[in-house]
């Protein structure tokens, strides 16, 4: 493990005016998408969709790295470049999911665990070859009655560090994703208890597992409401409690928290990116900055919507979300600049 390589590349997904974009959709789900479009998924369609974002002209300005999926790792651009040696050219770190879904927590109804420990050692060892310089597990904590439990968050803590600790073996900085989800009808208040409660546990173990900090980037939801609940609360107040939240459980070491959109929409996704780095009266020792799939690629998939005559609509639909979401990881983002008024 070389700490400097992995430091390095760590900061460099984190930089002031970049995010990461997660075009890492499974099988399963990169079709729900297609079909809400009208698109067939074939790997023709999948490598089409995946190009025409990765070689729209000036994403490397917002875009600091790609997460994958397998597939597409070893697809290439149209004239023959493997899709992770043309994201490097352009300065944009490649890099690959390498979890195996979340599977049914044993004894635990309604909870599950991420699964694919098992060969990973292998795996991030010819991920390494193929010039990936980092990686992402998602662990996923449902809120309900009477969960999670600590069994749930403790098994996802414990998956989440022995990932980490492997990926930083293969010089391969890892992406720690806790979610806990936005389903249900929970309060701001439960997410904010059941997120910390997570946290806690994940960064125990991280410190159990020896992982080196200041060469991770953690991915964790932000303290909002469920989808269902009454009470919604506003960019502000969403800002100031993920904040306060971040600011007693994650150590300063951490060079970047890159969050996930998790459901919201694309606007909320960047006002509330935005309300948290124009807090001052917080300290943020760690860059806030964004790794949003949804959040990054509706629009862009609306106006392509599987038609090649269309892909420069596609194209500046998702060059104007990256944009977005680059300004708003300095506090710079407004209104003025969303509608280019």
């Amino acid at each position: 493990m070389n700490q400097e390589i992995l430091a390095a590349t760590a900061r460099a997904l984190a930089a002031t005016g970049k995010g990461i974009l997660a075009a890492d959709e499974s099988g399963g789900t990169i079709k729900k998408r297609f079909d809400a479009i009208g698109a067939e998924s074939t790997e023709q369609t999948r490598q089409a969709y995946r190009n025409m974002l990765f070689v729209t002209e000036g994403m490397e300005q917002h875009i600091s790295g790609v997460i994958m999926f397998d597939e597409t790792v070893r697809q290439s651009t149209a004239d023959g470049t493997p899709f992770p040696a043309y994201l490097a050219a352009r300065g944009v770190q490649p890099g690959i999911k390498v979890d195996r879904g979340a599977k049914p927590l044993a004894g635990h109804p309604g909870e599950s665990v991420t699964e694919g420990l098992d060969g990973l050692r292998e795996r991030l060892a010819e991920y390494a070859t193929l010039g990936l310089t980092f990686a992402k597990w998602r662990a996923v904590i449902t809120i309900g009655d009477g969960i999670p439990s600590a069994a749930c968050i403790g098994s996802n803590a414990e998956a989440l560090a022995r990932y980490a600790a492997l990926c930083q073996e293969a010089g391969i900085v890892p992406v720690v994703e806790p979610e806990v989800l936005l389903d249900g009808s929970h309060t701001m208040e439960r997410c904010r208890e059941v997120t910390g409660q997570t946290l806690a546990a994940v960064f125990a173990a991280l410190a159990a597992h020896r992982v080196y900090l200041p060469g991770i980037i953690l991915k964790p939801n932000m303290v909002v409401a469920g989808a269902d609940c009454p009470d919604q609360p506003g960019s502000a107040e969403v800002a100031r409690q993920t904040l306060e939240l971040l600011s007693a459980q994650v150590p300063a070491e951490v060079p970047g928290i890159a969050f996930l959109s998790g459901g919201q929409t694309e606007l909320q996704a960047t006002a509330n990116l935005q309300a948290m780095n124009a807090i001052a009266d917080i300290g943020k020792p760690w860059r806030l900055t964004f790794s949003y799939g949804r959040a990054l690629q509706q629009s862009a998939l609306q106006s392509w919507s599987g038609n090649s005559e269309q892909l420069p609509a596609g194209q500046a639909a998702f060059l104007h979300r990256a944009r977005m979401n680059g300004a708003a990881t300095s506090g710079s983002y407004s209104e003025a600049l969303e509608t280019g008024s």
